[in-house]
């Protein structure tokens, strides 16, 4: 009797593995949908959608691109959150919702650690300080003059509350102790738009969403926030070298799921991915935005993600960055 129990258990767990493997060979059944935390024309915008289109052409299934932007990416990130855990909802984001929100906030309806699995990180950049060319400053010490000599009026712009957008500015504001008011926008897109109409005088953003605007001449770069210069911007110096050590910070993108959507899945998603990511058509998009190719494995990622949310949360402890 024993052994027969002994018998169906085995049988019982070998269908309960033939039936995963199955489903993630079926995988995807039907559309799915990126999610992107952020108004169209941002940075995770521009990473996600050339991804969407490479896994549409790899499936045979449309991966279709929702933006839902607003509360820092908080909207769009808890709704992926809480999707069917199929596989049939992605979220590619950059890191604010992920590792730095929930250290500036006070209250959040999701936990990204708990509520969203990583896939793979897709891109790195350095952030740039960038101001409207009526800014009488060529470089970052003139800027901060400057600053100092608005007396607490001087305003910097940012693609939202919790963005590591603004908490690199927090930590430029701190480290060179200047007194500044802080536009959070809705997205990249629409501070870069104001930033070009002279509405703001100056933003952090990342190297994908400035740098078109910087070789058109629209804006003037001041500073980048690498450890080394960015090849795409060869005649900026870091804030390091400008005088200003400890102002080090990198905007990152990546890719994410409903927690527990099953790990033959992601494993799939993964691989299809971080294929697609070493195709022409991506490391176009890399060069064109000075990214680096960071694809990982979910593990990997999952272990850096968590390094990430340390190193932020003891930012906002040091500047004591709170948004509500």
């Amino acid at each position: 009797m024993t052994v027969i129990r002994s018998a169906w258990g085995w049988i019982g767990a070998l269908g309960l593995l033939f039936c995963s493997a199955a489903g993630a060979q079926s995988w995807p059944t039907k559309n799915v949908t990126i999610v992107v935390p952020w108004p169209p024309g941002g940075p995770s915008d521009i990473v996600a959608r050339p991804a969407a289109k490479g896994l549409s052409e790899a499936f045979g299934k449309a991966f279709i691109i929702d933006n839902r932007g607003g509360a820092g990416g908080n909207i769009g990130s808890e709704y992926a959150s809480k999707q069917a855990a199929d596989g049939t909802t992605l979220l590619i984001t950059s890191g604010g919702p992920i590792v730095i929100n929930p250290y500036v906030y006070s209250r959040m309806s999701y936990d990204p650690q708990k509520d969203l699995v990583p896939i793979t990180n897709m891109a790195r950049v350095p952030l740039v300080l960038a101001v409207h060319p009526s800014v009488p400053a060529k470089n970052l010490q003139e800027l901060i003059a400057y600053i100092k000599a608005q007396d607490g009026k001087a305003q910097w712009a940012s693609a939202g509350n919790g963005t590591p957008q603004h908490m690199t500015g927090e930590l430029f504001r701190t480290t060179a102790k200047l007194d500044l008011i802080h536009v959070p926008y809705k997205g990249s897109a629409p501070a870069i738009t104001d930033l070009i109409g002279g509405h703001v005088p100056m933003m952090f953003d990342t190297t994908i969403a400035i740098m078109p605007h910087i070789k058109a001449g629209k804006v003037k770069a001041i500073a980048v926030s690498g450890a080394q210069r960015s090849p795409q911007l060869p005649d900026v110096p870091t804030f390091a070298e400008s005088g200003l050590p400890g102002v080090e910070s990198y905007g990152w993108y990546g890719m994410f799921a409903p927690a527990r959507t099953p790990k033959d899945v992601v494993t799939r998603i993964n691989e299809a991915t971080l294929k697609f990511m070493k195709s022409p058509d991506f490391q176009k998009v890399l060069a064109d935005t000075g990214s680096d190719y960071v694809g990982d494995t979910p593990e990997n990622f999952a272990a850096f993600v968590k390094a990430e949310a340390a190193k932020w949360a003891r930012v906002a402890k040091e500047t004591g960055a709170k948004l509500d």
